[in-house]
């Protein structure tokens, strides 16, 4: 499998973001979270050969052929049934959790917070590499499409997309009951919903690909379904709902996948009642007045998390926009959000240091991505020159260069 990108981008352009009724079918582009007007541009700064994206748009397409030859990628491939011993369901386990060194069988298993177990990431037992190989995998196609007119990435998109979501053999069941499951404990966890937000990656990819001979509309619309029955299983399940209630950032990442299915499967009804309580039952809650983050400052990795929060926050905010809910509160100056920002601006610095307990040094290079969210909600702020120091060898292969915005 290709190894994910991190999310950064230098900013040549301005843009606006498109807040368009979203449709699925072939009529038209559409999309729910890129922003469509910026990969045009992107599109036509290809054609006239603008040199300061073209670092970033080889590095796509030396993906996109390397994708040509991974997958496809099926919850059927692993070796180990289950739990619930129906193949079709996906399962993962707990990355920081391990077995008990003072046990002779190693149960229950014990959590040693962000060191991940290499276990937790067998293709024999887990589902978890699969499906972020899906997403990614199936992102970089489609853009890889959308920007070349070659069928052959629609084709792969779309096979991989038929594997996951559609094929009767190979297909996913709408839920992840086994997500993340814990020996010794559960058979599944709330946290494991997390998982779930990988799969936006790809139906962003099918969207991409909506406009080629790849996807049927038939197919699309079964798409469109699918999703439809995650969204009710996200929003029903006693699990999902726990991982609801989360004060942290799987509740802010729990309301991102809730309203992108909500969109994705034309519930716009359900996408504005998540939107207009995120203010409330998101940022407030977990963001105080001086801009950190509780919960994530808890953690053993402070930095990492709090950024990993807030790109979720700032992409809901986005989707929000959709459902004409304004989450930025861009005019008011005490706003949760920007506070909870300009706590984290100064740590794009990699020389600045991090003064609270921390296991391993957080990759600011994922700052990117918000800066450049942040620049057009709050231009008065800078926020894209304080993105220059990072390293620019790094933030010119990016492909956010060339789209915008992307899932964390």
């Amino acid at each position: 499998m290709i190894k994910a990108l991190q999310f950064i981008v230098l900013i040549t352009v301005s843009f606006t973001f498109m807040c368009k009724p979203i449709n699925l079918g072939h009529q038209g582009e559409e999309s729910i979270l890129i922003d469509l007007e910026y990969l045009r541009n992107t599109k036509i700064r290809l054609e006239k050969n603008d040199t300061k994206i073209k670092y970033a748009f080889d590095q796509l397409i030396e993906d996109a052929e390397a994708a040509l030859n991974e997958g496809h990628f099926s919850v059927t491939d692993k070796e180990k049934l289950p739990p619930s011993g129906d193949k079709h369901d996906y399962a993962s386990y707990s990355r920081y959790w391990w077995p008990d060194p003072n046990q002779p069988d190693g149960l229950p298993y014990i959590r040693r917070d962000g060191e991940t177990n290499p276990e937790s990431q067998s293709l024999k037992e887990s589902d978890r590499q699969r499906i972020g190989a899906l997403g990614i995998n199936t992102e970089t196609l489609g853009l890889a499409y959308y920007l070349t007119g070659e069928e052959k990435y629609a084709k792969k998109a779309a096979e991989l997309l038929r594997t996951w979501f559609l094929d009767a053999s190979t297909r996913m069941n709408p839920n992840v009951n086994h997500a993340q499951c814990r020996p010794g404990h559960n058979l599944g966890t709330k946290s494991g919903v997390l998982d779930g937000r990988l799969m936006i990656r790809a139906l962003e990819g099918s969207m991409l690909i909506a406009n080629s001979s790849a996807l049927s509309d038939s197919e699309l619309k079964e798409l469109k379904a699918w999703a439809g029955k995650y969204y009710e299983w996200l929003t029903t399940n006693e699990m999902a709902l726990e991982e609801a209630a989360s004060n942290n950032n799987h509740g802010s990442f729990y309301d991102l996948q809730a309203i992108y299915f909500a969109l994705y499967s034309g519930n716009r009804e359900a996408a504005t009642q998540i939107a207009r309580k995120f203010v409330q039952n998101r940022i407030l809650s977990q963001i105080k007045p001086d801009g950190s983050m509780p919960e994530e400052m808890a953690r053993t990795r402070p930095l990492f998390y709090s950024i990993y929060n807030l790109h979720a926050m700032f992409l809901v905010a986005l989707l929000a926009e959709k459902v004409d809910v304004d989450i930025w509160k861009a005019n008011d100056e005490n706003s949760r959000l920007r506070v909870g920002l300009d706590y984290l601006v100064p740590y794009t610095d990699p020389n600045k240091l991090w003064s609270h307990p921390t296991i391993g040094e957080a990759n600011r290079m994922e700052m990117f991505a918000i800066l450049q969210m942040a620049d057009r909600v709050y231009p008065d702020g800078n926020y894209l020159k304080v993105a220059e120091k990072l390293p620019l060898e790094m933030r010119k292969v990016h492909r956010a260069n060339l789209v915008f915005p992307l899932m964390r």
